[in-house]
């Protein structure tokens, strides 16, 4: 039963992360998972402060403020201070990051707070967690409850705002000139990345949720020029690596986390080198010269 609540949870991170991924993916804008996982240390730390409390609900307020935050001083120096979104990234993220560790050293002997579990989670803890009713009847792991909600906000934000998360995507002039304000449905994006990635830090840390923001999309994106197709693909390459991860974990004796990444890493390199529309194998068969 344990394997099964530790794939249910990665499969709910996958999915979450590879329908956000592929439009992070397509606005080039990849990395702002990575940022926000970083960049929330501080929120996480006075969360702490301010309530005293390391329950998750406090920890997913300071840690999602901060996550949101983040997002607007990256849109903020690129922007305004005219330098590379990329730039504007690297220099949010490891400004705050490094503002999270300061506090976790100033305040070591009152914090009680673990930066590396926040990194890289353990995902096979799971289990452990569960939520109990009054009457003593177990419904399963508290995590799965959370991301199972996280992940039903997801689909509806997407099937409801589809049209307008497109447009802004793939033509944010057009989405302008016919009245979609390209602003909010940024920052609601960026918004609903940021809740997400938080949400997965207790499970399956910073590192995997990157993995997973990242990884399945760009399978998706290298197999299919169809974006309905891409978001179905990324997330069925994201529970794939999920289950495959688990067992290869258990099969080495070593990381859940690390090996489903490994993993996501696998598909991307298949798809590199057999998509059949961009694959560098195919391309380089069809090449070859015709012998008569």
């Amino acid at each position: 039963m344990n394997a099964f609540w530790i794939i249910l949870t990665g499969s709910l991170v996958a999915t979450c992360c590879s329908l956000l991924g592929c439009y992070l993916i397509l606005r080039r804008m990849a990395m702002v998972g990575d940022a926000i996982s970083h960049a929330v240390l501080p929120g996480i730390v006075i969360a702490f402060l301010f309530t005293g409390s390391r329950e998750s609900v406090p920890m997913l307020i300071g840690a999602g403020l901060l996550g949101v935050l983040t997002t607007f001083l990256i849109e903020f120096f690129h922007r305004y201070a005219r330098v590379q979104a990329d730039a504007a990234i690297g220099v949010t993220f490891t400004w705050l990051f490094a503002i999270g560790i300061i506090l976790i050293s100033v305040f070591a002997g009152q914090v009680d707070l673990d930066q590396d579990c926040v990194l890289y989670g353990e995902i096979a803890y799971v289990p452990l967690d569960l939520w109990i009713t009054g009457g003593g009847l177990s419904l399963g792991p508290r995590t799965v409850w959370t991301l199972a909600v996280v992940t039903l906000l997801i689909i509806l934000f997407i099937v409801l705002g589809y049209k307008e998360l497109f447009l802004t995507t793939f033509d944010p002039a057009y989405a302008a000139a016919i009245g979609i304000s390209t602003t909010v449905w940024y920052y609601s994006l960026m918004t609903a990345v940021s809740f997400t990635t938080v949400a997965s830090f207790e499970s399956v840390g910073a590192i995997l949720v990157v993995a997973l923001l990242v990884a399945p999309p760009a399978t998706a994106y290298l197999l299919t020029d169809n974006f309905k197709q891409m978001l179905l693909l990324s997330v069925l390459a994201g529970i794939l690596a999920s289950a495959a991860g688990y067992y290869l974990a258990v099969w080495i004796d070593g990381s859940i986390a690390g090996a489903i990444a490994t993993v996501t890493g696998m598909e991307f390199m298949l798809a590199f080198l057999f998509s059949p529309a961009r694959g560098i194998l195919i391309k380089r068969k069809q090449l070859q010269p015709v012998q008569h």
